[in-house]
C-alpha cells in the first residue's frame, strides 16, 4: 500500500504539518508525538518522495552542476574529472544529490540556467568555466541562488569562486627554469581571452621580465587546453628561426601534444627541448619521458568547493574567493 504524509497524519492522529516536520527533524516536537510518528512510520514502511519533502524544508537536496561555455571544458578533461569526483563524494557526505545540466542548445534556443534551476528548485550550482562563456551563468550569481565557480569570478550575494593562484604558478615555473640555467623558454596557453590563460601568461611575462630572460614571441602560442591544440602550437614554435630550450605548456594535455611533435620532429625531450605541463593528471607519470608539471590539488578544490557552497546555502557566511597554491612536481621531461 502506497501510503501518503496524510494518511501517516490520520494514523498518529496530528496534522500532516507535525509529520513533515517529524521527517525532516524540525525542533518543537515533543519527544512523545516524535516516537509515535516515527513507530508509525517504520512498522508502515512509508518512505516520503521527493517533492514532499522537498514542500516541507523548502529544500530539494539537489546541486546543479554546469559546464560552462561555448567551448567548454568537461567531464572528458581528466583534471576536471578528478576536481568533479571529489566534489561528488563531499556534496554526497553532506547529503545532496547533483543535477548536471546541458548547454549545447543554448545558442539556438536561448536557454536559461536560471529558468532550469529554478524548475529543478536546485539549492545551489557549481559552476566551472570553459571558454566564451554564456552570460545566463553569472545571471544565476546576480540574483542570489548560491554558487561557487571553479575558474570564474563570480560575483552575488550568495557567489564565491575558488581558482589557484595562476600568476604564482607560472613564476614558479619561470624561476625554476632560472635556476636550471635555462633562458630560452617558449610558452604554450590557452584561448588568448580566458581568464585562466590570461593569469598565466601575466606570470610568465613577469617571471622573464624580472630574470631578464628573452621574451620570443615566435615562442608563444595558443591552444584550448587539449591534446591536438598542444601538439598544433608545438608545430608552430617548430617552425622558428630558432627553437627554445624549454617549453612551458599551460596544461598536461597541451603538453603531452607538444611532445608528440617533439618527437615527430626528430628532436628529443628533454635533450633536445625541456618541457613543463599544469594540472599533474595521471597520464604525466606513464608519458616517455615522464612529464613534470604544476601540480594542482584537485582534491582540495572539490572539497572546498562542496564546504563553501554548502555554507553559502545555509546562510552561514558570506565567502571571500578561496585561491589554492600550486607544486612543481619534477620528473623526466625537465
Amino acid at each position: 500500500m502506497n501510503l501518503t504524509i496524510k494518511d501517516i497524519a490520520q494514523m498518529a492522529n496530528v496534522s500532516p504539518g507535525t509529520v513533515s516536520k517529524v521527517i525532516n527533524n524540525y525542533e518543537g516536537i515533543s519527544e512523545k508525538t516524535k516516537k509515535k510518528v516515527l513507530d508509525i512510520i517504520n512498522q508502515s514502511g512509508f518512505e516520503p518522495n521527493f517533492s514532499a519533502r522537498s514542500l516541507a524544508t523548502k529544500k530539494s537536496n539537489l546541486i546543479g552542476l554546469i559546464y560552462a561555455g561555448r567551448i567548454n571544458v568537461d567531464m572528458t578533461h581528466p583534471y576536471f574529472n578528478e576536481v568533479i569526483s571529489s566534489f561528488k563524494k563531499n556534496m554526497g557526505l553532506l547529503g545532496y544529490d547533483i543535477l548536471m545540466f546541458s548547454n549545447e542548445r543554448f545558442y539556438t534556443d536561448n536557454g536559461s540556467y536560471l529558468a532550469r534551476c529554478r524548475h529543478f528548485n536546485v539549492d545551489g550550482c557549481l559552476i566551472i568555466a570553459g571558454e566564451e562563456v554564456e552570460e545566463s551563468t553569472y545571471a544565476l550569481a546576480k540574483e542570489g541562488l548560491p554558487c561557487i565557480g571553479i575558474d570564474i569570478e563570480l560575483k552575488g550575494p550568495k557567489a564565491s569562486y575558488i581558482m589557484t593562484d595562476n600568476v604564482s604558478l607560472s613564476r614558479k615555473v619561470v624561476e625554476y627554469l632560472y635556476l636550471q640555467s635555462i633562458k630560452k623558454v617558449g610558452f604554450i596557453s590557452g584561448k588568448f581571452d580566458s581568464p585562466v590563460s590570461a593569469f598565466r601568461k601575466q606570470g610568465f611575462l613577469e617571471a622573464m621580465s624580472q630574470f631578464g630572460l628573452e621574451i620570443c614571441e615566435d615562442w608563444i602560442q595558443y591552444g584550448d587546453f587539449h591534446e591536438e591544440s598542444g601538439y598544433e602550437a608545438m608545430k608552430q614554435i617548430l617552425q622558428s628561426e630558432r627553437l627554445p630550450e624549454a617549453i612551458f605548456a599551460t596544461s598536461d594535455m597541451m603538453a603531452l601534444g607538444a611532445l608528440q611533435a617533439i618527437k615527430e620532429a626528430g628532436l628529443k625531450c628533454p635533450e633536445d627541448i625541456r618541457l613543463i605541463g599544469c594540472d599533474d593528471i595521471a597520464a604525466c607519470r606513464y608519458s616517455s619521458p615522464k612529464l613534470t608539471t604544476v601540480k594542482q590539488d584537485k582534491e582540495k578544490f572539490g572539497k572546498l568547493s562542496a564546504y563553501m557552497l554548502d555554507d553559502l546555502i545555509n546562510d552561514r557566511s558570506q565567502l571571500k574567493p578561496a585561491f589554492i597554491e600550486s607544486e612543481l612536481i619534477i620528473r623526466e621531461s625537465c
